[in-house]
């Protein structure tokens, strides 16, 4: 399988498809890049070069003990840019992989680094900070996040049905279309995904602070999020983060989850392309 090797020999599985412009997909929590699956193929079928890789500690990459927090994504995901030697990309973040798409352009995205960055995409995602504090009153308790640690301590296997199968896609909502593959596909890539390695990013994804990393944007942005995210609540994230960005597009989904890159991946595809092309 095509993997890179960090500098601290943590192997980063990665998926590579097409020729043209590069798009680069950093998934959420404790999927893997396959979760980007029907963007993957969309992309590579219309003149994108696409890639995905699991974050450490996830899917095929490394299940790492240390190393599993935004910095050392960040860290990761630059070292896989420049030994593909990446240029002019698109990076399209989902969720924790916003984060990581965030803290990839406060880190990485200055100086001849800023050469490989073309535009940011952050779908339902984290930033700039989740945790409910006296400076984020807007945010999630941190007895919700603890909660997710204890569940996934006492019955990784159980909690990991709970969620697809309850608020990440919605099939919790009255009336909702629910999809068992869709519910077994996100258990699949979950248990793939190193038990300390999911432990560790639930503080990466709800605790980090992006708001800095939010100001260094300096490319066209847009920021896509669903109104019925219950999983990564609006208020909190993309009507926050749509006014750190300087000159950041946002599009609202009416009554679209926090899984609609794969439940409402024809209308999400739709408009990725047209950010992609204008």
């Amino acid at each position: 399988m095509p993997s890179i090797s960090t500098k601290d020999n943590t192997d980063i599985f990665y998926k590579d498809w097409g020729s043209g412009q590069p798009v680069v997909f950093s998934h959420g929590w404790p999927l893997s890049a396959d979760d980007w699956d029907p963007q993957m193929v969309y992309f590579a079928s219309r003149g994108f070069r696409c890639i995905a890789h699991d974050r450490r500690g996830h899917g095929r990459s490394t299940q790492t003990w240390e190393g599993n927090n935004m910095d050392t994504y960040a860290d990761d995901l630059m070292q896989l840019m420049e030994k593909l030697d990446i240029k002019n990309a698109i990076h399209v973040g989902h969720s924790t992989g916003g984060g990581e798409v965030a803290r990839y352009i406060g880190r990485h995205g200055a100086g001849r680094a800023k050469e490989r960055i073309a535009k940011a995409v952050l779908v339902g995602a984290v930033p700039p900070i989740m945790v409910k504090s006296p400076n984020n009153p807007v945010g999630l308790p941190k007895e919700v996040f603890d909660g997710f640690r204890a569940a996934l301590l006492a019955d990784r296997a159980q909690f990991f049905r709970e969620v697809p199968a309850g608020p990440f896609y919605g099939f919790n909502r009255p009336g909702a279309k629910v999809s068992q593959g869709l519910i077994d596909n996100w258990w699949r890539q979950g248990m793939m995904c190193g038990v300390k390695a999911a432990h560790d990013c639930i503080a990466a994804f709800s605790e980090t602070d992006f708001a800095e990393d939010l100001k260094k944007f300096d490319m066209p942005t847009l920021i896509m999020h669903g109104d019925d995210d219950q999983v990564v609540p609006i208020a909190g994230s993309a009507m926050l983060s749509s006014k750190l960005v300087k000159g950041a597009q946002l599009k609202v989904y009416s009554g679209f989850d926090h899984g609609m890159c794969a439940t409402r991946h024809e209308t999400i595809n739709a408009d990725l392309l047209t950010f992609f092309k204008g």
